[in-house]
């Protein structure tokens, strides 16, 4: 509990100091003038208030003695006309933000299907038994040949990055239209 931005043992701490200065007989004298003084504050404070009112004009009749602080009269005079847009404009960057996290993805997806491709294309290490033959076996074979990288398993990799950069552009051009045509260009 807190009046004026006195809480209770601050208070009490005032009363007894109160006593101890004036004595108990002087404390309610001093009660009532202290109290015809907040109600005389705070008349001045609601008659200045009004005065600003009307003053101003209709568009600040809702104005209160909070609004006066700086900044509460621009968050609530200024910044609530604009407030829409702002919150257009932040959605529409949370929109670019989803579509740009699906298509990272879907270029990672892409980027992974043509690291399997090219890990599946590339030569692999010869066992034991094939690094011999290569080398000359004691049974005086010819060393083997190195397999050719498939050109099916190429034509797979490139296939998948053309249809997730598709994917991604799609997604582009349907929330853009022409302006991220790559065609266009």
């Amino acid at each position: 509990m807190s009046f004026l931005g006195i809480n209770a043992s601050e208070f009490l701490i005032l009363v007894v100091l109160a006593v101890i200065f004036f004595g108990p007989e002087r404390i309610p004298e001093f009660s009532r003038k202290a109290a015809r003084v907040v109600f005389y504050v705070r008349n001045i404070a609601n008659g200045a208030t009004q005065q600003l009112k009307d003053e101003l004009g209709p568009e600040y009749q809702d104005l209160t003695l909070d609004d006066l602080n700086p900044k509460n009269f621009v968050q609530k005079h200024l910044l609530d006309d604009i407030q829409a847009d702002l919150d257009g404009v932040k959605n529409d960057l949370n929109d670019v933000k989803r579509e740009m996290t699906s298509a990272t993805s879907a270029a990672a997806g892409a980027t992974s299907t043509v690291n399997q491709a090219v890990r599946d294309a590339a030569p692999k290490k010869p066992s034991a038994g094939q690094a011999r033959a290569a080398h000359g076996a004691r049974d005086g074979s010819s060393p083997a040949r190195p397999q050719a990288a498939s050109p099916v398993t190429s034509a797979a990799a490139g296939q998948a990055t053309a249809t997730a950069l598709d994917a991604a552009v799609n997604a582009m051009k349907a929330r853009y239209g022409l302006c991220f045509d790559l065609d266009a260009t």
